[in-house]
């Protein structure tokens, strides 16, 4: 009795029942395989804590106006587009080239693109200078912790994944949009086709994935907002994790800017995940003991902490 009640046990208990939550949350599945080493089964105890406290529905897509401080930027959605125009016609919008940015990894090599223009924390200076209306609208809005122009190319298919963190609600602005159905994002199963000028809220946090069946590019504003909860203590913990946690996934637009731990961490990752690669081209079975027995590691020596 008293190991099933040592810290450990319950710390294990625990991130077992919210993996389960998380896995089993709305209609879209991942793999077994998948759910166990996906980034979402780590964050499942916090993820879960903020769906029990969120004051807006657990669904897909969210009601526009229960934010009304976003039409701030549908009204200006004109202005903004001319900046994002700019920026991809001057080549700003772009991958990174030293493979430090663990948002877009995995997405470069399948047509995204971005430029950012804050990530939890102050505007970037490159997006100060380059794009000053867009940060200028964007400082009018508190409760929005990270915004970006996200370009999807031509042709271009992202697959299935899950945003780790539930501390915001993900905002899309269409820009520059093919304007069709064939461009769009399905979040649960559930899709929506970007157009110029309109706006669509959803939890990023369900599987989603995006489709550009067209020959045309798509560029969006994208933007973090932060979830509303029901608690004050949910949400003095939630501001905390924002302020204090998210910043570490900071990416840059040019050298010199600031770039978070996170980020750091994964361009020195890079190589070794090169090889992780490789190995699991010649030898799947190697490759995925090998990993469930690293993350197995890692899971004992943090309930060994505890």
């Amino acid at each position: 009795m008293d190991v099933l009640l040592s810290p450990q046990a319950l710390a294990l208990a625990v991130l077992v029942a919210a993996t389960v939550a998380v896995h089993l949350r709305g209609r879209e599945r991942m793999s077994l395989k998948r759910q166990v080493s996906d980034y979402s089964t780590f964050t499942a105890p916090y993820n879960v804590f903020l769906y029990l406290a969120s004051a807006v529905p657990n669904r897909p897509y969210l009601d526009l106006a229960a934010f009304p401080e976003l039409e701030l930027l549908r009204r200006n959605w004109e202005a903004i587009r001319d900046e994002a125009r700019a920026l991809h016609e001057a080549g700003h919008i772009r991958a990174t080239e030293g493979h430090d940015d663990v948002y877009g990894n995995s997405l470069f090599k399948k047509g995204w693109r971005r430029f950012y223009l804050k990530w939890y924390g102050d505007p970037l200076a490159s997006a100060r200078r380059l794009c000053p209306t867009s940060v200028a609208l964007l400082e009018q809005l508190p409760r929005v912790h990270a915004a970006m122009f996200s370009l999807v190319g031509p042709r271009s298919r992202l697959g299935k994944h899950r945003d780790p963190l539930a501390a915001s609600l993900r905002y899309h602005l269409g820009l520059i949009t093919p304007n069709s159905d064939a461009c769009r994002i399905l979040v649960d199963g559930v899709p929506y086709a970007w157009r110029d000028g309109e706006g669509v809220l959803f939890d990023e946090t369900y599987l989603h994935w995006v489709e550009n069946d067209t020959d045309e590019s798509r560029i969006v504003l994208f933007c973090d907002v932060e979830r509303p909860l029901r608690w004050r203590l949910a949400t003095a913990v939630n501001r905390w994790v924002i302020r204090r946690v998210a910043p570490s996934t900071a990416a840059r637009n040019e050298a010199g800017e600031p770039l978070g731990a996170v980020n750091r961490l994964a361009a020195a990752y890079y190589p070794l995940q090169q090889a992780g690669r490789r190995l699991k081209a010649r030898n799947r079975r190697l490759y995925y003991g090998l990993k469930f027995s690293l993350m197995i590691a890692v899971v004992a020596a943090i309930l060994v902490l505890l």
